[in-house]
């Protein structure tokens, strides 16, 4: 018999809860982001009535459709942008998440502060940083980290509480891991944003915050 999303979820949440036993994180150290990108509102209900309330979307528009509805009914959900970010939908983006991801360039960080002031919010947000440094994908360059979140903050005045990494896909995902958490503490960040549905156990024993996790709560997507 196939298993069901809340069946799924479950499994999830207690792999999280041992890994943080096997590698002596603190219990509930790790926050579960369900990555419901793809999936519409009547999936993710089922997820929500059993009490997941950490979710991940990638696209603002996609979010923007499906969300509101969903909050009027689960008024306590925490939305995460996970996915890239242009600067013309900073003021959505704003409107519609209580954290972002993938801060990777200056006009972004300028954009969403802007944004920020107008409509009387302080998002905490993530810097994305390519730890394999792929041409073809977003992120600060690890080298340009330090620089990168002086202008941040300094700059733009954004609240930057941690870092963001996607690995390469044909590499070990524990040698961007252990990066990531160097990198982070060079910098005085105490939030990691690492691990997806292959490799979350491996993120939280490089110190993941929040891991997140989609087609192994929801399925395949199509």
């Amino acid at each position: 018999m196939m298993s069901s999303a809340t069946d799924r979820l479950s499994g999830v949440q207690s792999d999280i809860r041992s890994a943080e036993a096997e590698f002596g994180r603190p219990d509930n150290a790790v926050e579960l982001i369900a990555v419901s990108k793809t999936f519409a509102a009547e999936d993710i209900v089922p997820v929500l009535d059993a009490g997941q309330r950490v979710f991940g979307e990638n696209r603002v528009q996609e979010a923007m459709g499906k969300w509101p509805g969903l909050r009027e009914r689960y008024a306590d959900i925490e939305l995460h942008l996970i996915g890239p970010l242009q600067s013309n939908k900073a003021r959505e983006a704003v409107a519609t998440f209580d954290v972002i991801h993938t801060v990777d360039r200056p006009k972004i960080a300028r954009a969403l502060k802007t944004e920020m002031e107008k409509q009387g919010r302080n998002l905490p947000c993530f810097i994305q940083v390519n730890t394999g440094e792929e041409p073809q994908k977003a992120g600060i360059a690890p080298k340009d980290v330090a620089s990168f979140l002086a202008e941040c903050r300094d700059g733009a005045g954004l609240n930057i509480v941690g870092l963001m990494c996607i690995p390469p896909i044909d590499e070990a995902p524990g040698e961007h891991f252990a990066l990531l958490e160097k990198l982070a503490k060079r910098s005085g960040l105490e939030q990691l944003s690492m691990g997806m549905s292959s490799d979350y156990r491996v993120a939280v024993g490089f110190g993941a915050t929040y891991v997140r996790v989609g087609s192994a709560i929801f399925g395949a997507r199509g």
